[in-house]
């Protein structure tokens, strides 16, 4: 199917920290081929790997210094071949992640563009001069901390660096940088790769004119990089005629898919995400954080997805509540359950019933906590400059769990490069795999009820005006309609119901009559032409 994606469910694999095969205490393509079986019996669709690519890890691989080639820490282009083999053997279609809105400043193109103003890489990257008192050209902040410029003294300017100052931001405006990207995205196509993940998306141009930011006066947290509304420093208009470039590109190849990841949130997010794939020439899909927030109430999630079908009722969205960013969804969300069991079964039923393609972040299948680190534990760039009001991301980065009768898990017979801990190892595939009743059992018999029901998958979507803490809508399909109910909350609530046929698949309600109890995060699936909802009074 050339649109395979439309539907799909992707899981997203962290190589640091899914399998280790040679013991060294980090992931690998190896491990991870080992381990494609769990994942093809979940019922998914297809594997994201986050980068692969040679890197100094400053940022744990997100500061890449070769496009076409893969870490020694990994592997190699032949173990590559073979987990891509692997899994296209088991029906699973591979995207990788790339991270082309910068590059390490070990990569040969910034070696050579640091040099001087007149060498062939001198306008890869994006270089300015001081102010002239020797400040940086204008406010723009770094993600990470501190201003988004660095100072080259061979060259005598700034560079900018959205994130680490080992990051430097490629230019896109000078046009080879682009025709060397493509190139590098090619070199993977051609060697079978099924779609690409695309890092920070909206990143990718800088206003030429290096305008300052106006203030955001909303913002209230701990991190400097949100006292500025980043206008010019991201979100430029000039990105859809690359991002149709790219395009162009996939379809050139058969069934190849992009997803973009928008690295905003609010109604920017929103907005963005439906620029971005509106039509048929720029991406594929996007998703941003808005998922991925604290945020757990009918109404965000509501406003989120009509926001992009409103905005680009052509265009596709991809959904997830976890990843390698952020706190894992079921400690992120826990005010809100009443045990994390109830709430990972009921986030998995949501997810599977949205509209669009959705994403699982490894582990997550497992019901997986948050890990708490202690300052010595941590590795992320972040949560070292600003703890402890930032935490960072190591927490949601832990290994996967195998085996809990194993050292670190099953993960590696070596260190683990972050530590297993006890409350995450109790939860090990090989505890659950056999528990009609766990977490796993769970998120395999709602990826099957997916399946099995083309509402879900390709159906219309019309939320119901419904009062907190219930989320429903109804998915239609050709002669086929399903009324998809959802309690967010840990404490039961009833509703009424009419021209109800019956409960599908593993739903977690009772119905009697016209009478629908929603237990504690419970949710329903509802067959039936014309289902009207209200609220019991």
């Amino acid at each position: 199917m050339a649109e395979w994606w439309r539907d799909a469910v992707i899981y997203q694999i962290y190589p640091r920290s899914f399998q280790d095969d040679n013991g060294d205490g980090i992931g690998d393509l190896r491990g991870i081929a080992r381990r494609l079986d769990h994942v093809a019996a979940l019922g998914v669709d297809a594997i994201w790997l986050s980068p692969i690519f040679t890197s100094p890890m400053k940022d744990m691989g997100y500061d890449v210094s070769d496009y076409t080639d893969i870490d020694p820490l990994f592997g190699t282009l032949a173990d590559f071949d073979a987990l891509v083999a692997r899994a296209h053997e088991l029906g699973l279609k591979v995207i990788i992640d790339q991270v082309i809105s910068h590059t390490s400043d070990k990569h040969p193109w910034f070696a050579q563009s640091r040099q001087d103003r007149s060498n062939p890489k001198a306008d890869w990257y994006v270089w300015a001069d001081p102010n002239p008192d020797g400040t940086p050209p204008n406010n723009w902040p770094s993600v990470f901390g501190g201003p988004a410029w660095e100072w080259e003294p061979r060259r005598r300017q700034y560079y900018l660096h959205n994130f680490l100052i080992e990051q430097p931001d490629l230019n896109f405006h000078h046009r080879p940088v682009q025709d060397a990207l493509l190139e590098t995205m090619r070199f993977w196509l051609d060697r079978g790769v099924d779609g690409f993940r695309l890092d920070t998306v909206n990143y990718y141009f800088h206003d030429e004119k290096l305008r300052d930011n106006p203030p955001n006066p909303d913002h209230d947290g701990p991190e400097t990089y949100g006292f500025q509304r980043h206008v010019y420093s991201k979100n430029r208009p000039d990105n859809i005629a690359f991002l149709k470039r790219l395009r162009a590109l996939t379809d050139e190849y058969e069934a190849r898919m992009m997803v973009g990841e928008v690295g905003d949130g609010g109604q920017t997010a929103i907005d963005i995400m439906a620029e971005y794939t509106l039509g048929r020439d720029r991406l594929h899909m996007c998703y941003s954080f808005e998922m991925l927030s604290p945020e757990f109430t009918a109404r965000h999630f509501r406003h989120t997805i009509e926001g992009v079908q409103k905005g680009a009722p052509d265009g596709h969205a991809c959904w997830s509540f976890s990843n390698h960013d952020v706190i894992r969804h079921v400690s992120r969300w826990a005010e809100h359950g009443a045990d994390s069991d109830l709430l990972a079964r009921q986030a998995i039923a949501m997810l599977a019933s949205f509209p669009g393609t959705i994403c699982l972040y490894q582990g997550e299948e497992l019901g997986q906590t948050e890990t708490t680190l202690t300052y010595e534990e941590l590795t992320d760039p972040p949560a070292l400059r600003f703890w402890p009001e930032v935490r960072g991301r190591d927490g949601c980065r832990t290994p996967m769990v195998w085996e809990d009768d194993q050292p670190n898990a099953g993960f590696t017979t070596g260190t683990p490069w972050l530590p297993v801990k006890s409350e995450q190892a109790a939860r090990a595939v090989s505890r659950q795999q056999q528990d009609n009743d766990s977490v796993l059992a769970a998120y395999r018999a709602v990826l099957a009820f997916r399946r099995s029901q083309p509402a879900l998958r390709w159906g219309q979507t019309r939320f119901l005006d419904l009062p907190e803490p219930v989320l429903g809508f109804q998915r239609q399909h050709q002669d086929r309609d399903l009324t998809c109910l959802f309690n967010l909350s840990p404490r039961a609530t009833s509703l009424e119901l009419k021209h109800a046929e019956r409960l599908l698949g593993p739903s977690h309600a009772t119905l009697d009559g016209q009478a629908l109890t929603l237990p504690a995060n419970g949710f329903a699936w509802i067959e039936g032409t014309s289902v009207r909802v209200a609220a019991k009074e």
